[in-house]
């Protein structure tokens, strides 16, 4: 399935990823890490300018060689919606701000393959309403985590209140990240992680969030970059509303 993604779209900064993964190695030890969706290389460079030696960068969409911030034979094409094994495991694997570029029905065919490259996981993906290019599946954090849960994965968020106030890291990041590690004995048992919304979501940043995310919603819709489920559900539902709404004005009258 192809993943219609164009990374060109995107301002990639080292800033966040150099801030942020030293919080991250601070807890976790590593020689080895997995970039899953890794786009141009931003975070896969970031962790080898820290020491990692050991990196591999994966994503669903070919990104040209001069675009790469790491090594060709550091990057590999994979479909994400599909199981997928490269037959070896990585001290750590991060997934951010990807799920949500994945449909609802592949949301546990990756989270399991992330499981089965590593025992530490490092993700985020956007939650309801959070705009962006092709977000099909906007989740909260729990969400995802029940999935991790599934695969004898416990999770936490300190990490994102660690970050929370650290304006050089983009503010999506503060807000769904979290860790996850496999723990049999303690997944599920955990507290849920909570749905939150970050400040600058709500007031505005240099990144213009809430005054173009309209706009950016209504662009994805009328460009056809929505699944076609959704162009064929969402009319439907929207009628169903309406005649609500209107039955309980009628009701109310």
């Amino acid at each position: 399935m192809k993943i219609k993604f164009n990374h060109s779209k995107n301002q990639h900064s080292l800033q966040g990823p150099v801030a942020l993964l030293p919080v991250v190695f601070d807890q976790i030890k590593l020689d080895s890490l997995i970039d899953v969706g890794c786009g141009i290389g931003t975070w896969t460079k970031a962790a080898m300018d820290l020491g990692v030696k050991d990196i591999l960068g994966l994503d669903g969409v070919n990104v040209p060689t001069e675009q790469l911030l790491i090594p060709q034979e550091s990057f590999l094409i994979q479909d994400l919606t599909q199981d997928w094994d490269l037959g070896r495991r990585f001290d750590m694997a991060l997934c951010l701000e990807v799920g949500e570029h994945l449909e609802q029905q592949f949301a546990a065919r990756l989270v399991r393959s992330l499981a089965r490259h590593s025992d530490n996981v490092v993700f985020s993906a956007a939650c309801p309403g959070q705009a962006g290019q092709y977000h099909v599946n906007c989740q909260w954090p729990a969400f995802w985590q029940k999935l991790f849960n599934a695969e004898g994965f416990f999770c936490e968020d300190s990490l994102r209140w660690k970050i929370w106030d650290d304006c050089r890291i983009e503010p999506w990041y503060r807000q769904n990240v979290f860790v996850a590690k496999r723990a049999p004995a303690r997944a599920g048992r955990e507290e849920r992680l909570r749905p939150v919304v970050h400040p600058e979501f709500l007031y505005g940043t240099e990144y213009e969030i809430v005054r173009n995310a309209r706009f950016s919603s209504m662009t994805a819709i009328e460009g056809g970059e929505m699944t076609v489920g959704w162009y064929l559900s969402t009319p439907l539902k929207g009628l169903r509303a309406k005649l609500a709404k209107r039955m309980r004005a009628s009701s109310q009258a």
